[in-house]
């Protein structure tokens, strides 16, 4: 099986995990206000995304900025959030906080040992190195499950974003934009299209796009929106298209939490058929061997 395949395969495999999937008890408001969550690439995803759905009670720090900043966790509940649990600045922090918490997949990495608590993720997965799905999935929930009472929404989500994904055409230079509480699926999706296809990929608040990074768009560019349809949101779509930017702006549903697993599973599918168009075997990252390197020296 090659690694675009076993992203293939742990996308579907998503379906089984979610009817299985086992919310944490969350944590109570007043210690919500002396939590942190921390996380590197999806992991600060999930660390984003407790934050969000915390209402701001709960801060999501990137860990080397910790690490620089010891004076913000010596006081602090800091949960880890790191699938392999070897990432050398999580384990730096995990030291040094007052209370550490490791979300995981390995009870015995370095980041477990160094905590004083460990949560374990247990979704399946091909077995083979390929791009994030499923782990983070799990990871993004379980997180989200800590700081709020957790409802897993309608499955339908899955076909609804893997049917509006094979219809979409995309460029090689694309923005995706998101708010309060998609704006780290933005992240995310970014990070997919770098990983698997190592294409130039932008993400942006809402707001923020049209004072920043709209100035560096050009035509036949892709933006994708992940807000709901509403007046500020059609009349950027329709501004865009003036001016021949190619607009994706899929019908997200009501509920937050459904808005943020439909934007997960349209973001893994629409990096998925993007590589079966261009026939790609293997993602990027797996072949880009040198670059590769670089990131394993600077992460482990």
């Amino acid at each position: 099986m090659n690694s675009i395949e076993a992203y293939e395969n742990d996308i579907h495999l998503q379906m089984s995990f979610l009817k299985s999937f086992k919310k944490q008890k969350a944590i109570s408001t007043s210690c919500q206000k002396n939590t942190l969550f921390s996380g590197s690439g999806d992991s600060l995803v999930s660390s984003l995304l407790a934050e969000s759905f915390s209402g701001g009670l709960t801060r999501a720090m990137d860990p080397l900025d910790l690490y620089r900043n010891t004076s913000l966790v010596k006081s602090k509940q800091v949960y880890f959030v790191s699938i392999s649990g070897n990432t050398i600045t999580n384990i730096k922090v995990a030291k040094i906080a007052k209370k550490s918490i490791a979300i995981t997949s390995h009870s015995q990495s370095r980041l477990a040992q160094a905590s004083d608590e460990v949560i374990m993720l247990h979704s399946p997965n091909s077995g083979i190195f390929t791009a994030g799905s499923i782990s983070f999935l799990e990871s993004a929930l379980t997180c989200i499950s800590l700081v709020t009472n957790v409802k897993i929404p309608d499955l339908s989500l899955f076909t609804k974003a893997k049917i509006f994904a094979k219809k979409a055409i995309i460029s090689k230079r694309i923005f995706v934009l998101g708010n309060l509480h998609t704006f780290p699926i933005a992240m995310y999706c970014a990070a997919k299209f770098y990983e698997i296809l190592g294409y130039d990929v932008h993400y942006s608040r809402i707001e923020q796009f049209s004072h920043m990074e709209l100035f560096s768009a050009k035509k036949g560019d892709t933006v994708i929106i992940f807000e709901e349809k509403n007046p500020h949101t059609k009349q950027l779509e329709k501004n865009l298209k003036k001016v021949g930017i190619n607009v994706i702006h899929p019908s997200l549903p009501s509920e937050k939490l459904s808005q943020v697993i439909f934007c997960i599973f349209f973001s893994q599918f629409l990096s998925l058929y993007e590589a079966k168009k261009k026939r790609k075997k293997e993602c990027h990252f797996v072949t880009a061997k040198k670059i590769r390197e670089v990131s394993n020296q600077m992460i482990y």
